[in-house]
């Protein structure tokens, strides 16, 4: 199952999705955990020092690696230099899967300890100070883009993606590349005004997005919440000991986290495990080639210098039976 976590910044929408990635370990499940923030702080939050955090492979640096091993011998695909962040897998493209080790996994992430359990993780890389100026944050996600347009994952297989604060997932076609978003909202009118950027711009697209209350103190703010979503709030989550100590580099045993959050984080694993008999990697795929068309119109059919519309592969359909070369 892909998930995303989403919210405005400093909503703790990374706070949440690390709580929810050790939940997942817990139950010995795969995962494989993304940080697309670019604030890069879901290491940290999954117990790594900062130099630890620092020395994470960066995505976005190795994207000619992952470019070069995705494309596979997908003959529609001239070569890696005219793959952008949206192009779609057709016959012959390598696929990821959740379980299995590859160069892509080799390069780009690595396993995190936790208590317990291990997960993979893996990060775009910060902005440095060498994009200042000259460089767009989404250059970076868009390795994460076309991983997750490559990915073949199953039941009981998790990669869960903490992304970028707000709303600036639309800035590309990569917020429908999930089978849930859950979106962290303060019981604040700011808190839940990215609420309603998301609920919009996702309405025409068959996202499945419920809304995770957050720093919830009492009845007034889980009022104020189900005042403002409405059926789309999911659980809440309140002030936790736990968190805070955790966020003090001196986490207790996870099994010591507290009842009421680890309810939370249940009913997240359970509304995510119930998006799985409704899956249409029919209309995943024609999401993508969706994007991919636009894209390669707008920027990409100029920057590589070749048409990008012949990279589509009309007859593949992504899917759990789909087959990659060996």
């Amino acid at each position: 199952m892909k998930i995303a976590f989403v919210g405005k910044g400093g909503s703790g929408k990374t706070t949440l999705s690390s709580l929810f990635i050790r939940h997942l370990a817990a139950t010995g499940a795969p995962v494989v955990a993304i940080d697309a923030d670019i604030n890069q702080h879901l290491g940290a939050a999954l117990g790594l020092d900062e130099a630890e955090a620092a020395g994470l492979p960066a995505m976005g640096e190795r994207l000619p690696l992952i470019k070069d091993h995705l494309r596979g011998t997908n003959p529609r695909i001239a070569s890696s230099a005219t793959m952008i962040k949206t192009t779609p897998p057709g016959e012959g493209s390598r696929l990821l899967r959740v379980r299995e080790d590859n160069p892509v996994y080799d390069a780009c992430a690595r396993p995190v300890e936790l208590d317990p359990g291990t997960v993979r993780l893996m990060v775009t890389g910060p902005f440095t100070e060498a994009d200042l100026g000259v460089a767009c944050y989404h250059s970076k996600t868009g390795a994460v883009e076309l991983c997750l347009n490559h990915l073949v994952d199953g039941r009981d297989e998790y990669v869960v993606v903490d992304m970028t604060a707000g709303s600036d997932s639309f800035a590309s076609g990569m917020f429908t590349r999930f089978d849930i978003t859950f979106l962290v909202a303060e019981p604040t009118r700011k808190g839940v005004s990215v609420y309603r950027q998301y609920k919009e711009y996702a309405r025409d697209f068959g996202i499945t997005l419920k809304v995770v209350g957050n720093k919830v103190q009492g009845p007034d703010d889980l009022d104020f919440l189900r005042e403002q979503v409405g059926d789309d709030l999911l659980t809440t989550v309140g002030h936790s000991d736990w968190v805070r100590a955790m966020e003090k580099g001196r986490p207790p045993r996870f099994e010591l986290l507290e009842d009421a959050n680890r309810r939370a984080l249940h009913t997240l694993l359970t509304a995510a495990d119930a998006t799985y008999d409704s899956r249409d990697w029919d209309r995943y795929t024609r999401q993508m080639v969706h994007f991919h068309l636009k894209n390669a119109r707008s920027w990409g059919n100029e920057r590589t210098g070749a048409d990008l519309a012949a990279q589509v592969d009309p007859g593949f359909v992504l899917g759990e039976t789909a087959v990659a070369p060996a």
